[in-house]
Parts: structure tokens; C-alpha cells; sequence
């Protein structure tokens, strides 16, 4: 048996081949929407990708299974409980598929999600599992958690109940050397607790993740329950969106993601697009277009724009030359494909248009000190704050900002600052792009200014 793990750090997000080399035959599980790594690894392997298999419908980001079926020619698997557009093999419960010798069988493990399923993968002739690959419904160090599916009629106390019951009768009687690759690490908003380990035995979760110890399935929907962290807005769009028949990404790119010049950006802004500088805090701070936002490439760039941009919202990119295509990759893994183009020639395409060009104060921490700064601005989580924060400084999440922006000064100084600069030049370029004329965020964020204690 072969088995790859395929790690995207900006969406916290695993994916697996897994194959039977001798046989030439592999299986792709839980793709990411930009298929080439796994079409390549297909051919340096010298086998044919023969099914695409998800775990449940992620709210995280756009799958990648329609476009293996279109590129290879590979069959769609799902557990039997998902309903969806397009023609898929319903996986039924402890139902096998052979890849060659290899054996694939498929769990049902609803609670994450109600149509959840876990793969287990068997050596050639062997009678127990050598490896789990457990989607979102067992982590490293935490449990897939059961409140995303509130706005599509679930509960989230009766999926808790399906995730313990799928844990407790499922998961943990399997052997302790298993080995476990779930579809997260640290970082996803799919739990709160996620390990930085890519994988793990059975053994190590049953001693050491805190939602496996023997409890009753009350006491586990209450701490499961507990201190989730805010789900982005997108999570809904893009958990309907896996279910649907679309267009794969490489299509959408073509179709929308093309070179605008400055008037064809200028008229699509003036339509309602949101323009999205995808620059560094620096460069967006030092020359910007008037009413851009700044969610910078570097970071989780996907996940803040699903929180603070509308999916169904139209979108110019202004990039740093050469990286508009990654911005609309990005863009697209989660299924914003929505966009009008790009600004040929970034920044540059402004130069004949100074009255467009504004900068934005960026304070050292040192200068917090010795200024008289009317307000401060705390945009970071409820967890972050509760560790520790700077004096006289408004808490008001990110996420919340857009919601909340009424109780913030608009005749004083607003300097916004974040742990280590990232979140800030966000919303300090949000508030701009609202209209407050004072706004400046605080270089190196909480980080910094703690290092001068």
C-alpha cells in the first residue's frame, strides 16, 4: 500500500492517494479543488486514478472531486447517507473497496456531519486496519465539531450525539496501532483543540484527546460543545456548494479570472465589486487604492476572505505582478469564482491616477507609549484576549467587526493591532474603506509591544 499526505497550510487542510502500485490503481480522498499534485503523484506512481472518495461535504473549502472526474475519469464515492446533483457511489457501511490488493472499508461515523463516513485501509491480506483516514470526525488531539450544520436544519446537540455514539461504537474498539490521518491540523475552524501532528496512532488518542476519555454523552456534548471558535460565513455556501454540479476550477479561471485594465476595473468597482489587495500590509499601507481591502496572500487568505467577503460578491484583484493566478486559486479553493478579473500591472496601472492612491499610518509599538491614542482597537479572538492584552484598548473581534463598526470612534485616532500584524492591516483597511478618515495599525501587533516589557 502507498499512501500520500498532501498538507495545504493556509486552509489547515489534509488529503490523501492512496494506491496499490503493483496493481496500478489508486483512490483520491478528500482533493483539494486544484488537482495537478495528485495527477502528478498518479504518474510518478505509474497508476490511474480509479475513484475520488470524500469523507462528508466540507464547509471548509471547495473538494476537488468533479474535477477528477472530469480530468481521469474517476468514480465519485460518498457514505450512502449524502444526497447530491451529481452521480456518486453511495459507500454503504462496512462496505470494501479493492484498490488492487489494497482494501478501502468504508465506516459510517456520522456527528460532524450527518453524512460522515471514515476509511479504513488494509494491507494486502491483513485482518485489521493499518490506517484510518477519519475525515473531520477524529482529529489529533480533538473531534470534528457538531454546530455547522445548525443553518442547514441540524442540530447541534443531536449531531453530538450521532459523534459520540460514532466514536464510542466506531473509532475507539479499533486496534490502538492504527494509524490516524484526518483531514485537518492546527488551525482548521473545524475543531478548537487540533494537534500539529499529521498523524497519530489510535493509542495516543485514546490517552491523550481530551473528547476520547470515558465520559457520559452528556458530559461530552458539553465540553465538545463548548468554546468553539466563530465559523466563517462561508462554511454554509461552500458545504451546499460540495453537494452541487459546477464548473472546476480550471473552467472558472478561464471563464472569469481575466486581465482588467484600469477603466474596466474602475467601471466594475463602480458596479459594486469589491476590490481585494492581495499585497503585503506594508506595501497595501504605504499606496492603495481608494476603498480596497487588504487580506494579504501570506496567511490564512482564503478563510478571512470567506469571513469578511459575500461569496456571491464580485471581486478585482489587485496583486503583486506575477501572483494574480495564486490569488485566484486561492480564491477559487473555496469556491469564489465569482471574480471580475485582475488589475493588469497592480498598483502601477494607478499611475496616472494619483487622487486614487491613499497610504495609511502604520505605528511602532514604541510609540504607543508615548502617544495619546484615543482609541485602541483589540481585533483579535476571545481566547487571545483572555491571555493577556493591551491597556484601555476596545475588544471587538475581527469577525465582528462589520457588525459592530457603529461603536467605534470616527473623530479620534483608531490604532488596531492584532497578535503579530496580520488581522490588523485587515481591519484597519476595512475601516478605511468605511469612511473613518484616522486609522493606523500597530506594526508587529501584541507580539511587539509585549517585547518592550
Amino acid at each position: 500500500m502507498h499512501l500520500k499526505q498532501f498538507y495545504l497550510g493556509c486552509l489547515a487542510h489534509a488529503s490523501y492517494l492512496i494506491a496499490d502500485p503493483a496493481a496500478g490503481v489508486a483512490a483520491v480522498v478528500d482533493p483539494q479543488r486544484d488537482i495537478d499534485i495528485y495527477v502528478e503523484e498518479a504518474a510518478r506512481l505509474g497508476v490511474k486514478i480509479r475513484h475520488v472518495l470524500l469523507t462528508h461535504f466540507h464547509a471548509d473549502f471547495l473538494a476537488g472531486h468533479l474535477e477528477l472526474r472530469d480530468r481521469v475519469g474517476a468514480a465519485i464515492g460518498l457514505g450512502s447517507r449524502a444526497q447530491a446533483e451529481y452521480a456518486f457511489h453511495p459507500l454503504a457501511d462496512g462496505e470494501d473497496l479493492w484498490l488492487g490488493a489494497v482494501r478501502l472499508r468504508a465506516l459510517h461515523t456520522p456527528g460532524h456531519t450527518p453524512e460522515s463516513i471514515t476509511l479504513l485501509a488494509f494491507e494486502p491480506g491483513a485482518a485489521d486496519p493499518e490506517l484510518a483516514l477519519t475525515g473531520d470526525t477524529l482529529f489529533l488531539g480533538d473531534v470534528g465539531r457538531p454546530d455547522l450544520r445548525v443553518a442547514l436544519g441540524w442540530s447541534a446537540r443531536e449531531l453530538g450525539e450521532m459523534l459520540y455514539d460514532s466514536l464510542h461504537q466506531k473509532i475507539l474498539p479499533l486496534p490502538d496501532t492504527m494509524l490516524i490521518y484526518p483531514a485537518h491540523g492546527a488551525g482548521s475552524l473545524c475543531g478548537k483543540n487540533i494537534s500539529r501532528e499529521l498523524v497519530g496512532t489510535l493509542g495516543d488518542q485514546r490517552r491523550l484527546n481530551y473528547a476520547l476519555q470515558p465520559m457520559p454523552k452528556d458530559d461530552f456534548l458539553r465540553i465538545v460543545l463548548a468554546d468553539q471558535p466563530e465559523a466563517p460565513a462561508y462554511f454554509t455556501y461552500d458545504a451546499v456548494r460540495n453537494t452541487q454540479e459546477r464548473p472546476s476550477l480550471d473552467t472558472s479561471l478561464e471563464r472569469h479570472f481575466r486581465s482588467l485594465s484600469f477603466e474596466a476595473a474602475a467601471a466594475a468597482q463602480a458596479s459594486g465589486a469589491v476590490l481585494l489587495d492581495t499585497r503585503p500590509p506594508g506595501e497595501h499601507a504605504r499606496a492603495h487604492w481608494r476603498g480596497a481591502i487588504n487580506i494579504p496572500l501570506e496567511g490564512a487568505f482564503a478563510t478571512w476572505c470567506g469571513t469578511l467577503v459575500p461569496p456571491e460578491a464580485s471581486i478585482v484583484v489587485i496583486a503583486e505582478p506575477g501572483r494574480e493566478r495564486e490569488a485566484g486559486v486561492r480564491l477559487g479553493r473555496i469556491g469564489f469564482d465569482r471574480v471580475a478579473g485582475y488589475l493588469e500591472g497592480g498598483m502601477a496601472a494607478l499611475a496616472q491616477h494619483p487622487e486614487l492612491i491613499v497610504e495609511r499610518l502604520r505605528l511602532q509599538p514604541v510609540a504607543l507609549a508615548a502617544a495619546d491614542v484615543p482609541c485602541i482597537l483589540d481585533v483579535r479572538t476571545p481566547s487571545e484576549r483572555a491571555a493577556g492584552a493591551i491597556e484601555r484598548s476596545l475588544h471587538v473581534p475581527l469577525s465582528q467587526l462589520a457588525a459592530r463598526r457603529g461603536e467605534l470612534p470616527r473623530d479620534r485616532l483608531i490604532v488596531v493591532y492584532c497578535q503579530g500584524g496580520y488581522r490588523s492591516a485587515i481591519a484597519a483597511s476595512l475601516l478605511q474603506n468605511w469612511g473613518f478618515d484616522e486609522v493606523a495599525d500597530l506594526e508587529g501587533g501584541y507580539f511587539a509591544a509585549q517585547a518592550l516589557h
